[in-house]
């Protein structure tokens, strides 16, 4: 008898050893486990410096509401963060446009060579006064992991579109956090054209221009609805970065005499409350804009991007009109990052330990409510009171309050 109870006391004893060493290779898994409040980036050792374009590579247009109500197309010549300095192209004999591309394409193009010693009068406006440089339109092409170390942030293995819907916002704008909603950032190029674009032939032969432009992510539609196994199914993007203030474009939309090299060597930055996180030069785009075009124009005929409840084609006309954007995609640095270690382990344990699995509640969805209830007490994303500033070469920047 004494045999057996002191073979069953060992026994016991064998166990809770296993038990106290398992909890101890968990705790120690969990407590040295990662916890990034953001995508790492690499950053130039140069600051970035904010100038305007020599006209011989670029010509920099920005548009204002004048004091009769007429929009104004400015052929800009300087910018000092705050205000902007140039000169009103009907002084060079353009029509009363309110495109900037007719504008422009009024004027002879000697006479804008000409307009540094042109005698006319400049004006100077302040930057909060500046429309949208991004199109009017409600509809615009956005671009997925088109950057390779923002690809390997996503875990994606190809660069892919969905619409995004919304207005574009002036350079000096706002956007809204909710109190439980996990808002992220994106610094992007994008382009627009003076003609709609259904082939190539009519991308090489378009009047193209240039802007600073940003997309925001409510990342908790995307962790809800996007496919992390095919992100290009149609799922999940359209409702995560599109609505009110989702889309604001910088103060300068301009028009690369050689737009490929212009893009190629355009840097630009994200820092949020005066902090960097985001820097990369337009070369690194796996695809270049032309071939971001090739690429949209093949996904005009399927009605298969969800957004709202309802499914739509890429493009509503399978073009590029002339009042939409094409988005570059975003470089690496971005807040959200996929749940690491400490997160499996914790909602493993939360998983067993509540009950849930007992409720008949499926281990995913016990996943996900878990993973996005931690962030967002976490508050690392963007939160009421910060201030987001996106910046380009040649391009200007955007300040964006958070609310």
């Amino acid at each position: 008898m004494h045999s057996f109870s002191g073979k069953v006391l060992q026994f016991l004893r064998s166990v809770l050893f296993v038990m106290v060493l398992l909890s101890l290779v968990v705790f120690l898994l969990w407590v040295t486990s990662e916890d990034p409040q953001y995508n790492s980036a690499t950053f130039e050792e140069s600051a970035l410096s904010l100038s305007i374009a020599p006209q011989q590579e670029a010509i920099t247009l920005a548009q204002f509401i004048r004091e009769d109500g007429q929009i104004a197309t400015l052929l800009v010549e300087s910018f000092d963060g705050e205000q902007v300095g140039g000169i009103d192209l009907r002084s060079l004999g353009a029509e009363g446009y309110d495109d900037p591309f007719a504008a422009f394409s009024s004027v002879e193009r000697a006479v804008i060579g000409e307009s540094s010693q042109a005698d006319v009068t400049r004006v100077m406006v302040d930057i909060a006064r500046l429309l949208p440089s991004g199109p009017a339109g409600q509809r615009h092409l956005g671009t997925g992991t088109n950057f390779p170390e923002h690809a390997a942030e996503a875990n994606s293995d190809a660069v892919f579109h969905f619409p995004k819907f919304g207005r574009a916002t002036p350079a000096r704008t706002t956007v809204v956090a909710k109190h439980s909603g996990l808002l992220d950032y994106e610094v992007e190029l994008c382009m627009r054209f003076d003609r709609p674009v259904s082939t190539l032939a009519d991308f090489d032969a378009a009047l193209k221009g240039v802007f600073l432009c940003a997309d925001f992510t409510d990342r908790i539609a995307l962790i809800q609805l996007a496919d992390p196994d095919n992100l290009d199914s149609g799922y999940g993007f359209s409702d995560a970065k599109s609505g009110p203030g989702f889309f604001p474009t910088g103060p300068f939309l301009v028009i690369p005499t050689d737009w490929a090299d212009f893009v190629t060597t355009t840097r630009m930055m994200t820092r949020v409350n005066g902090s960097a996180r985001q820097d990369a030069r337009g070369g690194e785009m796996t695809l270049n804009f032309r071939d971001l075009a090739a690429r949209t124009l093949k996904d005009m005929s399927a009605q298969r991007f969800y957004y709202d409840g309802a499914y739509f084609k890429l493009a509503p006309e399978s073009r590029i009109n002339r009042d939409m954007a094409l988005m570059s995609g975003t470089s690496e640095g971005v807040i959200f990052t996929p749940p690491q270690r400490h997160d499996y382990i914790e909602i493993g344990l939360s998983y067993v330990l509540s009950g849930a699995w007992l409720s008949g509640q499926a281990l995913m969805e016990y996943a996900l409510n878990t993973f996005i209830e931690s962030e967002v007490n976490a508050g690392h994303f963007l939160q009421p009171g910060d201030e987001v500033r996106y910046q380009a070469s040649y391009l200007g920047d955007i300040i964006v309050s958070v609310q």
